[in-house]
Order: C-alpha cells, then sequence, then structure tokens
C-alpha cells in the first residue's frame, strides 16, 4: 500500500492554506523559486506536453509594467508581494514534443496542424500546471494569492510581445500577512457537486 500524506501536510497544502491579501515583507529567495518548479514540473500533463511557462515579476521596475493591466482591487497586494508569478501557457508547446514524449515524437503532428486544437490543450494543461504550482509553493512552505482580476492582453502585449506565450493567470507568492485574510468562504458538500454512477 502506498504512503499518504498526513493531516499536517493536507492541511499545509489545502485544508488550512488560505488564498493570500496581504504581504510581509520577507523576501522569496530564487532558490525557492527553483525549488516550487522542480516539483510542480512532475505533475501530470496531456502527452507530456508541459506547456506552462512562468514568469516571475520580482523587481519594482518590473512591477511598475504589471500594475497598469491589474484591476484596481489587486494593485496594492500585488505591489506588497515579493514575487508576482505570471502563469502562461505556450501556445506552441508541441515543438517541444519530441523531447518531452521521445517514445512517440509524431505526437506534435496533429497539434502542429490544428492551432485551435494546440490552443485548448495548451490552456488546459497549463491551467493544470498553474495549480501544481500553487500546491508546491505552499508545499515549501509559501503563500499564494491567485488573481484573474487583470488584462490578458495588456500583460500579454507588456510581456509576451512576440505572441507565443499568453497569460492565464497571476499568482503572488511569498509570506502571507495574517491579518489580511479573509473569513474561509463555503464550499459544496460532495453531494451538491459530485454524482456516482
Amino acid at each position: 500500500m502506498r504512503p499518504t500524506l498526513d493531516d499536517a501536510a493536507l492541511d499545509l497544502i489545502v485544508r488550512k492554506a488560505r488564498t493570500q491579501n496581504g504581504w510581509l515583507p520577507t523576501l522569496v529567495t530564487d532558490d525557492q523559486l527553483r525549488a516550487i518548479y522542480d516539483i510542480m514540473r512532475y505533475g501530470p500533463t496531456s502527452a507530456n506536453s508541459c506547456p506552462a511557462r512562468i514568469l516571475f515579476v520580482r523587481t519594482p521596475e518590473a512591477k511598475a509594467r504589471l500594475l497598469p493591466a491589474l484591476t484596481p482591487g489587486n494593485v496594492d497586494k500585488t505591489k506588497a508581494a515579493p514575487v508576482t508569478a505570471i502563469i502562461g501557457y505556450d501556445t506552441r508547446f508541441y515543438e517541444l514534443l519530441p523531447k518531452l514524449f521521445p517514445h512517440r515524437p509524431e505526437m506534435k503532428n496533429p497539434y502542429e496542424a490544428n492551432k485551435q486544437l494546440a490552443e485548448t490543450v495548451a490552456f488546459r494543461n497549463g491551467t493544470l500546471q498553474g495549480a501544481y504550482f500553487m500546491i508546491a509553493a505552499r508545499a515549501i512552505g509559501l503563500d499564494v494569492g491567485g488573481m484573474s482580476g487583470f488584462d490578458n492582453a495588456k500583460v500579454d502585449a507588456e510581456f509576451f510581445p512576440d505572441g507565443r506565450v499568453k497569460s492565464n493567470f497571476l499568482c503572488n507568492v511569498g509570506h502571507g500577512d495574517p491579518t489580511k485574510v479573509l473569513q474561509r468562504l463555503p464550499r459544496l458538500e460532495f453531494e451538491e457537486a459530485c454524482t456516482l454512477l
């Protein structure tokens, strides 16, 4: 029988973890960002496509480029966060499938031939990888605050001007300020969200 996570680990990554709205001025190191990626990259994706691309916005200059794309409610917390990750996806991920799926390099062909299919697969699997990113950050003792309140077109024009990578969502990363955490909202019960056939 496989080992399972204990209650402390489950609490850390999901059950007691909270979306952060405020941040302490504690540095997030490059080693920590690498550690997050080194965990998240092992999460499953279709045909091992790995389409997520992450741009870490850390410097005041980079933050100044990002802030105009944010909705007003996300500006202050993003200013305060040590790091804001732009979780994007590579629309031409299939070009790397001969490396990532070497036993069937021809897997790139259907995506190369059908841009809409490639976009759908890139977005879906990049979103999965974004969730792995958040769990990985929590697993190494950091807090996260995912955000969709921003103008994707502005972010893409500023940070991904060649059009190959598109932004999906933003995620602030650091040590959360416990005084800024909102009350936990309700969740659906099993019977409300799931069906057994």
